[in-house]
């Protein structure tokens, strides 16, 4: 029986062990640690944490010259875990601005997430980011893109996106910015030749977009 006993818990412990090892992300996260010990981050810098759109973005720091830029975007990643990994992309930096491009994936990878779902993971993030880093920290969530490839969820996109500018007005500290409606054209639909050929990511026009909303934003 005692044996038994040992082996279960010897099981149960490696299962412990096993899931924590490969937790989502984490090969990434263990990625920016390295790239920090070779090439220290600046300090308090305007970070830049979130999905795709950030992670594939790697002209960042020469379309904002002069800026103590950091991007620490991971590719797929959801709110879900930008709240779990909170402490390690953002918290530890001590950001003097923060960018969020996050939720987009939420809705688009699992159906039964809502935008009001959306928004309370949301909620969760900002709630950690105002405890650990106070409450005048200036947070800008950039709005959830249009894509082709994800144009049968656009007016969910939109609903979010609502939703997160309604909420982010009792902040006098966070702000919302408006990528979604300068990627659509005067019919109101998204722009065909900002992406590459996965017609979800952004090409060097896609970005040329971002780069003339966000740069008037952008601390001096």
């Amino acid at each position: 029986m005692k044996k038994l006993l040992t082996v279960s818990f010897l099981l149960c412990l490696s299962k412990l062990l096993f899931s924590q090892a490969v937790r989502p992300f984490q090969k990434e996260i263990d990625s920016f640690k390295i790239q920090d010990s070779v090439k220290p981050p600046p300090k308090h810098p305007i970070l830049f944490v979130g999905s795709s759109s950030f992670t594939k973005w790697k002209t960042i720091n020469n379309d904002f010259p002069g800026y103590p830029i950091l991007n620490r975007g991971f590719g797929g990643s959801r709110l879900t875990d930008l709240i779990r990994f909170a402490e390690e992309t953002i918290i530890k930096y001590k950001p003097k601005q923060i960018y969020i491009y996050c939720g987009e994936n939420d809705l688009a990878m699992d159906t039964s997430i809502t935008p009001s779902m959306m928004l309370e993971r949301y909620k969760k993030l900002h709630s950690i980011i105002r405890q650990k880093l106070g409450k005048r920290l200036p947070v800008v969530f950039i709005s959830i893109k249009p894509s082709i490839a994800r144009w049968k969820l656009e007016k969910t996109f939109i609903e979010a996106n609502e939703l997160v500018k309604s909420f982010l007005q009792s902040d006098r500290h966070a702000s919302y910015l408006d990528v979604h409606q300068p990627m659509l054209d005067e019919k109101q639909e998204v722009l065909k030749d900002i992406f590459v050929q996965d017609n979800l990511h952004m090409n060097t026009k896609g970005y040329e977009i971002w780069i003339k909303v966000i740069s008037p934003t952008l601390l001096k």
